[in-house]
């Protein structure tokens, strides 16, 4: 295992037509229709293989942890895997953290896709292997799920490469987005499940926030407890350094009720607030490229990438 800080690893292909994407469980287990699953990779001219720990249950984990982490391993290490997609979240992927092979990950990159639990797993790649990764739609809850677009199309075009520097990440203007605070900033774009990223502090998985832009979402967290989750990431001197804070759905939580929420806790900062966005646990689920450079324009309301994905 290697738990330097790296950065500038080599891009991955981008998702040609024919690619073949790995189906793995990092975390809960799942009942997984294969028929199902192939069917609609092969309906847009994909492959997909499913790895041992899908089919697999030990209780609220979907296999042993050795199984779960190898199929991780060896979704980036068969070269003829073009993309890593997650079945669903749960729980367990913390439990991975300590055996990830960074230095194979680094050697194979390829996108990882997934939110929710996978936000230990995006955090500690981001960190550690240089990579970036894709905040989007899992296999059950969204893509055989068949949630409202752009969740399928907005995964599709950035893994096929269509969103290069310069591109604006689309976002459904039937989902009004909402200026909490001005502005406009430029940074790595870091984050995902805020409940996530407090419980990994202190981990391979700790998020670093210094010069980001910070996207956080969650589910079944009411007001209060989205505030000390927010708090818990001021006091440990999380919010130092920030560039700006993208905020996405919170289910059941309006931005309404949000906002002077993070008016109190954003302001002092002096950043640009967008929220609403909508991605996580929500319908339609936008994808996000974490890691990858970004300006977060408030003002406007939108998200613009600063640099391409994959390999020319």
């Amino acid at each position: 295992m290697n738990c330097v800080e790296t950065f500038g690893s080599p891009l991955p292909t981008a998702v040609q037509a024919g690619a073949c994407f790995a189906i793995v469980a990092p975390a809960g287990p799942a009942r997984l229709d294969a028929g199902k699953a192939q069917g609609w990779f092969e309906r847009r001219g994909y492959q997909c293989r499913l790895y041992p720990g899908v089919n697999q249950a030990q209780g609220y984990l979907a296999g042993s942890d050795q199984q779960r982490l190898q199929d991780l391993h060896d979704a980036f290490a068969d070269p003829s895997i073009d993309a890593i997609l997650c079945m669903r979240g749960g729980y367990g992927s913390m439990r991975l953290l300590d055996g990830l092979d960074f230095d194979l990950i680094r050697r194979n990159p390829k996108p990882l896709v997934g939110y929710s639990d996978i936000t230990a797993l995006h955090t500690a790649i981001n960190r550690h292997a240089g990579l970036v990764t894709f905040h989007g739609g899992m296999l059950n809850a969204d893509l055989l799920g068949a949630k409202l677009e752009p969740t399928v199309s907005s995964l599709l075009e950035q893994l096929g490469g269509q969103l290069g520097a310069g591109a604006r990440i689309g976002h459904p203007a039937a989902y009004p987005l909402t200026s909490v605070l001005p502005g406009v900033a430029s940074g790595r774009l870091m984050g995902g499940n805020l409940s996530m990223l407090g419980a990994t502090q202190g981990s391979l998985a700790e998020i670093d926030t210094q010069g980001c832009i910070l996207f956080i979402e969650d589910v079944n967290e009411p007001l209060y407890r989205i505030d000390r989750l927010l708090t818990q990431l001021r006091l440990a001197g999380k919010l130092e350094g920030l560039k700006g804070v993208l905020a996405g759905d919170f289910a059941g939580v309006t931005v309404a009720a949000m906002t002077p929420l993070l008016q109190d806790i954003f302001a002092p900062l002096g950043v640009p607030v967008l929220a609403g966005w909508r991605s996580g646990h929500c319908d339609p689920n936008v994808c996000l490229p974490l890691g990858a450079q970004v300006t977060l324009n408030a003002d406007r309301q939108e998200l613009v990438l600063q640099q391409d994905l994959f390999k020319a």
